[in-house]
């Protein structure tokens, strides 16, 4: 089980392989079980996109979220890892049928603990008004831009 960590700063990013020697935070503790670490990461982080290697629909989110001016720590989960990510509850942001809202789909955004879903989702939440506030509520941002 690998999973990889980017977590991005401004335009350059900075891309962290981690390992059981790791002592950061997002470190992969050998004894946790892949529904543990993704749980664990999700509460650790207010902004939280889990990913597949070279998804370029986790890029989009990337940038649209930093144009708000929020960096997510984004996981790149490896195959057998993904049918870890919990579903959305029922009635989550009211767009929970989005394709992205199932377990084990990716790409996932995480914001505050609550699954948004994918692009779609976020964007859908982005149009409607209602992202800036919630990132705000999570405190990611402190002001509505």
């Amino acid at each position: 089980m690998m999973m990889r960590t980017n977590n991005f700063y401004g335009e350059g990013g900075v891309r962290l392989e981690l390992t059981p020697s790791t002592t950061s935070p997002l470190a992969i503790d050998v004894t946790e079980s892949t529904e543990m670490r993704i749980q664990r990461l999700i509460s650790e982080n207010p902004v939280v996109i889990f990913t597949r290697s070279s998804c370029c629909m986790c890029h989009v989110m990337k940038k649209l979220l930093s144009a708000i001016g929020v960096y997510p720590t984004v996981i790149e989960l490896e195959e057998e890892e993904i049918s870890a990510l919990p579903p959305s509850s029922a009635g989550d942001l009211d767009d929970h049928h989005h394709v992205n809202n199932i377990p084990g789909d990716a790409p996932a955004v995480f914001i505050g603990g609550t699954r948004v879903g994918g692009l779609e989702s976020l964007v859908a939440l982005h149009l409607s008004g209602r992202l800036v506030p919630k990132l705000v509520e999570v405190g990611v941002i402190t002001h509505v831009v």
